[in-house]
Formats: structure tokens, sequence, C-alpha cells
């Protein structure tokens, strides 16, 4: 299963306890399902979890059942009322007329408690959101073909607190986040706090791991540094060795010379401590840098 199955499976264990939340959820479903007309409802779906909760939703928020429940297996479900008695209690809910269009706007009234609205982007997350598995990229999306049920979701986001981006993808209208806080946030406040936990793992995952390419990148550049300073004091000891310099020298830089010498892979405060007696690297340092010039 994809990590957008598992989110929406967990969503699913919530308890259908409240009738006013039952409707909400059912009313986000309907406003971005497949069609919600005066005539019709079709809701399609590929997740098993969904598709085993419909029912059950849709008997608690309205007390009906579907006309006709077709597919499964790894076919999609789909779900269809076209009774007129069923269509018009659903209207009733939801305080609309014969005459008015159910999918286009949503009425706001409907969600006036903060325990209903969350219910609503629960069933509109159901039915028509996504998110991408954490380890590739951050990224969730709740889509609709209706312009206006899109901006108003965007009020009802903003309103609660969450701060959605838009978008037009061919004919349909994207509301999203990004950023992995509001997804982590979104997710536990509609149900499913286990995939908004998987969600913070895998950034601290990607953050350590992130941490540790820097750190060697930094250690593996200052070797390389310390490398390339070691060839250069070699070399500055062999240009004075030539010269018969070597044997003149005082006898803390003829020290120098020797362990420099025997142990070219040591940083400078390594082959401080190998002094006799040890000093600063900041001593030894200075010694290396009289021995640079001499050899100019």
């Amino acid at each position: 299963m994809s990590f957008s199955s598992d989110a929406k499976a967990e969503l699913c264990r919530e308890p259908l306890s409240r009738k006013c939340c039952a409707q909400a959820e059912a009313y986000g479903v309907l406003l971005f399902c497949n069609s919600f007309t005066a005539w019709e409802v079709r809701i399609v779906t590929e997740s098993g979890s969904f598709a085993a909760r419909l029912p059950a939703l849709f008997q608690k928020a309205f007390r009906i059942g579907f006309d006709s429940v077709s597919g499964g297996g790894e076919s999609k479900h789909v779900f269809t009322v076209t009774d007129p008695w069923k269509l018009s209690v659903i209207r009733d809910a939801y305080g609309y007329d014969g005459t008015e269009s159910l999918a286009h706007h949503i009425n706001f009234a409907v969600l006036e408690e903060e325990h209903c609205r969350t219910a609503f982007f629960r069933g509109a997350f159901l039915a028509a959101g996504s998110v991408t598995d954490p380890q590739k990229r951050y990224h969730l999306e709740l889509v609709t073909s209706h312009y206006n049920v899109s901006r108003e979701l965007t009020a009802l986001l903003l309103e609660a607190g969450f701060f959605p981006k838009e978008a037009i993808r061919k004919s349909n209208y994207l509301t999203y986040f990004k950023q992995s806080e509001y997804i982590e946030d979104f997710l536990t406040v509609i149900g499913a706090p286990l995939a908004a936990m998987e969600l913070m793992n895998a950034k601290v995952e990607k953050n350590l791991r992130g941490s540790v390419n820097r750190r060697v990148n930094c250690d593996a550049a200052n070797l390389d540094k310390a490398v390339d300073a070691a060839l250069e004091q070699i070399e500055a000891i062999h240009r004075l060795e030539e010269r018969g310099m070597l044997q003149d020298l005082p006898d803390k830089l003829k020290e120098t010379v020797d362990l420099r010498v025997a142990h070219p892979e040591l940083t400078l405060s390594q082959l401080a401590e190998l002094c006799d007696p040890p000093v600063t690297k900041s001593c030894l340092n200075h010694r290396i840098r009289k021995l640079m010039e001499l050899a100019k």
C-alpha cells in the first residue's frame, strides 16, 4: 500500500459518533466526489477502507443506503444514488431545495462547529485527496473540478489556521500543502496522527542524513587540506635537505622536521602532542612556518 492509502485507512478507523459530524464528513465526500447533482450521486474510489466506510457513513448521516455498489478487489469501487427520494433526503440535510446546485458551493452554515469542519476536511481528503510518500517529497493535495468549492475550501482552511496554496491542473483546481509542518498538522487534525508521525520521522531521518553528509564532506575537505599542507611541508624539507641546511637547524626545528617526515598523515595538533615535551598547535605552526621561510 502507498503512504496515501495508509493515511486513508487510518482515517477510516475514526468512529462515526455524532450525526452532525457524519453529515459534515459526507458533505466533504459529496462535494469532492465524481458526481453530485440533483439527479445523481456517484462516488468512485480505489481505497478499500474508504469503500468499507461509505455505507456506514451514509447510514449514519442520512439513514439511507446506496442504490448500487460495483467493483471491488483490484478494480475501483463505485457507489451510486439515483433514487429521487434519497436524493431529496441528502438535499434537505444541507438546506437545499430541488432547484439549487449542490455541487458548486459550500454551505458554511452546515460547518459552524469546529468538529464538523474537521469532519468535512476528512471527507474531502477521503474522496479527492492524496499525500506523497515523505521519503520522496512533501506534498498533500485536495482536487475538485469546481472553482468555487476550491476557493471556499481554502477559506475554511485559513479560518482553521492552515495556509494552503492553490493551483490549476488541466480542468481541476488544487488546494495543496508543501510545507511538512502544515501536512503534519492537517493529518493530525483530521484523524491520522500515525501518518503524521511517520512524516515527522521521515523528516528527522532526512535532516540527520543531511547533517551526517555535511559533516563527512566537511571532514573530507579538512583532510584534503591537511594532506596538501603536509605534502607542501615535506617538499620544503626536501629542498632544505638538498641544500645541506638541515644539520644547521636548531634542535626544535630538527625535531619538527623528523616528526613531519615520519608522520605525513597527522595534523598539526597531533604532531604537537608527539613533541618532547608536547607543545601547542600554535607553537608547532610557528616552527613549520619558519621551515617554509627557510626553504624559500
